[in-house]
């Protein structure tokens, strides 16, 4: 694969894990009250952001009534109200809010993943669901490498799944792997790595991460990606 384009296509069609596929077309049938009317998406949902992006943020997976539903990263979920926010206030996204595909958002030089791309139950992938979507994660770092230079990852699953994938896409990763944790910092060939906690209710609502702290590791992150941040 040549382009994010294609790659973000066959991802879209991807059905290795019998699993999620059940789960995330049960969710599209089932729906939640309050989308009724929504035409779900229910398939895998690609990364969000433009082919040439110098930052990175690598979550978790979509959420059932998010990602799931919208068809778009962190889009029209609690976890997205949260990072979209943070990042329109450190001049990274062009509006405040994610609510649908096709509500005019634009990413500044950020490009959003994750590891695994259908939505889990109980927002639980397995390792081996893991470890079966990782070459999507391989391959869209390896086309983004000309122009990366800066990685945020959202939580210890993200920074688990993540390190394996920079090793097969041709970063020298440090032995033994560094550890999580929120604000820590891995340089790694020319690419600065942080680490962040999850943008998830239980660690928003308890405070365990404040708007302050996100935009914080946000900011720094922009910075070393060479981008202009408020």
């Amino acid at each position: 694969m040549d382009s994010l384009a294609l790659l973000d296509d066959r991802v879209a069609g991807c059905v290795a894990c019998p699993r999620l596929v059940a789960w995330r077309e049960e969710v599209g049938r089932t729906k939640r009250a309050a989308f009724q009317d929504w035409d779900y998406w229910a398939r895998p949902v690609p990364g969000f952001g433009p082919a040439d992006a110098p930052l990175l943020i690598i979550g978790l997976a979509p959420a059932a009534h998010g990602g799931n539903r919208t068809g778009r990263m962190f889009t029209g979920d609690r976890s997205g109200d949260v990072l979209y926010q943070a990042l329109y206030d450190v001049g990274l996204a062009s509006q405040p809010t994610s609510v649908s595909i096709d509500d005019g958002l634009e990413l500044h030089g950020v490009r959003i993943t994750a590891p695994v791309h259908c939505a889990p139950p109980e927002n639980k992938p397995t390792p081996g669901e893991r470890d079966a979507c990782r070459p999507w994660l391989v391959q869209e770092l390896k086309l983004l490498r000309p122009t990366l230079r800066a990685v945020v990852v959202l939580g210890a699953f993200g920074w688990q799944a993540a390190l394996p994938a920079f090793a097969e896409a041709g970063w020298a990763v440090p032995r033994p792997r560094p550890v999580f944790g929120h604000g820590t910092h891995v340089p790694l060939d020319g690419l600065d790595l942080f680490g962040c906690f999850h943008v998830s209710q239980r660690n928003t609502f308890t405070g365990k991460l404040t708007p302050e702290m996100l935009r914080d590791v946000l900011r720094t992150a922009g910075e070393a990606a060479g981008l202009p941040v408020k």
